[in-house]
């Protein structure tokens, strides 16, 4: 006898049910995606109080009290960041001021310098074009002051607001992983717990060695421009320690930039030329011996996946993006590993055990 299908009603219910929770579904992704701005600004925080925590709990296993090893960081970065704008921006607006106004006079010794540089500028119209670009300049920066005026604004309350949610992010750090741990099933926890301690070390380590080599590159790009007499050496090492942050291509975007200006201000030979060979030689120690004693196994990856991790956080999150999905990416292989190896390890137990 053939079981008789579900009444009316039973459907009906289904279908409402159905339909409340494609409603509720709909209305939980409009409601994210309205604050979608928020949210990555508290992912960043995140980012951010993990990436310091490490010096927090250095402090700590040196009978500090986590409130105060906070207060100690923050005070320490605020210092730092403060006394690195009061001995870098004076003197940064002023060279970058006159680079601008030079860079006319630059570029005509330039052309005058290279013949294939002219003829490219006879072919595509390159010279009336960057004339008429320069020409219109002030006024194009003039009519977009108050653009400029109102994302900055924008930008400090961002800042302002990271700046917050990351302290209590600091403080209580501990406490949200504890809590986090403990939503899971007590069988997974020491798996999670030691998979967030893994992802927090390598957050931290590769963040902190990271700005480390930027200073480095610098610091050493200032001094060497100094020594060849390249003019805007500040704001020049100053764009170097900034791209040598952006992973794979920014340290060779920096060193470009800087070739660029030796070449268009000073002699081909010695200073120009030599401009390239401290570049050529710095990466190379950079990437052979700094960038490995500095972060040492932070980041344990091939390079092609170092590559892809980048473009994907770059493509999502821009530059601070690139930065977060590196560490990421690496604590997530080493997870991945560890977890594999210990499966395989249960599973040769368990015919020996039986």
């Amino acid at each position: 006898m053939p079981r008789p299908g579900p009444d009316l009603r039973t459907v009906f219910r289904w279908g409402v049910a159905a339909a409340a929770g494609a409603g509720a579904l709909l209305l939980v992704g409009w409601a994210v995606y309205g604050v979608r701005d928020l949210l990555v600004q508290v992912f960043i925080a995140m980012f951010v109080a993990i990436s310091l925590d490490p010096a927090v709990r250095w402090l700590v296993r040196h009978r500090i009290r986590r409130p105060w090893a906070v207060t100690i960081v923050i005070l320490s970065a605020l210092v730092f960041v403060a006394g690195f704008l009061l001995a870098v921006v004076p003197p940064l607006v002023q060279q970058a001021q006159t680079l601008a106004d030079d860079a006319p006079h630059y570029l005509d010794q330039l052309r005058r310098q290279s013949e294939r540089l002219r003829g490219l500028e006879d072919q595509f119209h390159f010279r009336a074009k960057l004339d008429a670009w320069l020409r219109d300049l002030p006024a194009t920066l003039g009519t977009q002051a108050l653009g400029f005026g109102r994302r900055f604004f924008g930008a400090l309350a961002s800042f302002l607001l990271i700046f917050v949610l990351s302290l209590y992010f600091m403080l209580d750090l501990p406490r949200l992983l504890g809590l986090l741990v403990g939503a899971v099933p007590e069988s997974r926890r020491e798996r999670v717990s030691d998979g967030v301690n893994v992802l927090i070390d390598k957050i931290g380590s590769y963040m902190i060695g990271n700005i480390v080599i930027s200073l480095i590159a610098g610091v050493a790009a200032f001094a060497a421009l100094e020594i060849l007499r390249v003019p805007f050496a500040l704001p020049l090492a100053f764009l170097v320690a900034f791209t040598d942050l952006i992973p794979m291509i920014g340290a060779t975007l920096g060193a470009a930039i800087c070739v660029l200006v030796a070449l268009a201000s000073v002699p081909l030979w010695p200073q120009a030329i030599g401009v390239v060979l401290f570049f050529v030689v710095y990466q190379q120690l950079e990437n052979y011996l700094i960038a490995p004693r500095v972060m040492r196994n932070a980041v344990d990856m091939p390079a092609i996946g170092v590559l892809l991790a980048a473009l994907v956080g770059g493509q999502i999150l821009g530059l601070v993006g690139a930065l977060m999905a590196i560490p990421v990416a690496a604590a997530i292989k080493i997870i991945y590993v560890r977890g594999r190896e210990a499966r395989r390890e249960r599973a040769v137990e368990a015919p020996a055990g039986e």
